[in-house]
């Protein structure tokens, strides 16, 4: 995918742009670098569903640890904990289609954090 605009957002695990959004839905690319990882999060206002561009991502949902690639994709269900991990030597790509009545930043629980973020 293209890198050639800045990012919506820096964070410690990677970045991310927001690409479209409108009312109850927002999307995003989600750039996870090589042994980055997300919280463990839910989410109280929306659900989500992640495709994977590139990279080999592992995704935690619930209980369960998923492996995906390039092609893959899976939901994540309102109030559901979740996390992406990157364990690749390259970046991990994902769209993320966010579906909810409120879409804002800070619609974040998160329940474990490798960068102490509360």
């Amino acid at each position: 995918m293209s890198h050639d605009h800045e990012p919506t957002e820096t964070r410690p695990w990677g970045r991310f742009y927001v690409l479209d959004e409108g009312p109850g839905f927002k999307v995003k690319r989600i750039v996870v670098t090589p042994n980055g990882r997300l919280s463990l999060q839910s989410h109280r206002h929306r659900s989500e569903h992640w495709a994977i561009v590139s990279g080999e991502a592992t995704v935690t949902i619930g209980e369960g640890v998923h492996t995906l690639r390039r092609g893959d994709s899976i939901d994540i269900a309102l109030g559901e904990r979740h996390r992406l991990e990157n364990y690749g030597d390259v970046d991990v790509e994902v769209v993320e289609v966010q579906f909810g009545d409120y879409l804002g930043e800070d619609d974040i629980i998160r329940y474990d954090d490798a960068y102490e973020r509360s």
